[in-house]
């Protein structure tokens, strides 16, 4: 072969070379970008969607949070598929009254449900004509500035239930329901919805928290699935601490359903 061929060959392979070892630079990086981000997944933060009304007024649908895993430890939820990588949760946690979490509804073990923690085992928890009553004392309840609005986000109505369409002072179509501040035992204070006088979720029979387990309420309280039911009654039951996937921590993005993206930047970076 000629040395002019040879020199050739020569910058044919360097080239190639040179190229495989970037392709595997970039196969490495995308790798090391996809552990990091699964690590971050895993042990500090997963995003998570509001699907539903069940949390207004402090939660809308549109609402895009990061749910912050580390609070109450780690269990076989923590992980993607809710793999049975061990039993129990390390370092282990009870959240505190007050705090919204996300868990797999004991119902399938396998959809995500937002709620607030309201009893902790061992407490005894009741619902008396729509207010809280929490070891035998009513949860302070006081009435509050109704929560509106547009009424293209919802306003359901139907047989028995109330018509919250009404319009603003400039003559917007919105909804306004009846509004409330509880505040639970410690000074946790927080806005609840009660929509309907007298209804079926207004009064319970009092529940006594059992280990291992919490008490979860939705803020809306006239349309949530949670601990006042039983999964066999249409609600979720009393959610087993192993089920609790971490606590909503912050609002990172919102927008108006069904207004493409429209931004509601007011609710952007809000804490939970």
């Amino acid at each position: 072969m000629s040395p002019q061929l040879s020199e050739i060959r020569a910058r044919h392979v360097a080239r190639n070379d040179r190229q495989k070892a970037a392709v595997g630079s970039f196969v490495r990086l995308l790798a090391t970008a996809a552990l990091i981000a699964l690590g971050l997944r895993i042990f500090a933060y997963e995003p998570f969607n509001i699907p539903s009304e069940s949390m207004l007024p402090r939660l809308m649908i549109g609402d895009y949070l990061f749910v912050a895993k580390w609070p109450y430890g780690y269990g076989r939820y923590s992980f993607p598929l809710g793999l049975p990588l061990f039993e129990g949760r390390i370092g282990d946690t009870l959240p505190a009254r007050g705090d919204i979490i996300v868990f797999k509804t004991p119902r399938d073990n396998r959809t995500d449900y937002i709620k607030r923690v309201i009893g902790l085992p061992g407490d005894r928890v009741a619902m008396a004509d729509g207010q809280v009553v929490l070891n035998g004392r009513p949860v302070p309840r006081r009435r509050m500035a109704d929560f509106t609005l547009p009424a293209g986000e919802g306003c359901d109505s139907g047989p028995g239930r109330p018509d919250f369409r009404t319009r603003d002072a400039a003559g917007r179509a919105i909804c306004r329901y009846p509004a409330f501040a509880e505040t639970l035992p410690g000074g946790r204070r927080f806005a609840v919805l009660d929509q309907i006088a007298n209804d079926v979720r207004d009064t319970t029979a009092p529940i006594v928290v059992p280990a291992g387990h919490v008490f979860v309420l939705g803020d809306n309280r006239d349309d949530s699935a949670d601990s006042r039911f039983s999964v066999a009654e249409g609600g979720v039951g009393l959610v087993p601490t192993g089920n609790i996937i971490g606590r909503a921590d912050r609002i990172f993005f919102s927008v108006e359903p069904g207004a493409g993206l429209q931004l509601r930047g007011d609710r952007i970076g809000q804490a939970l």
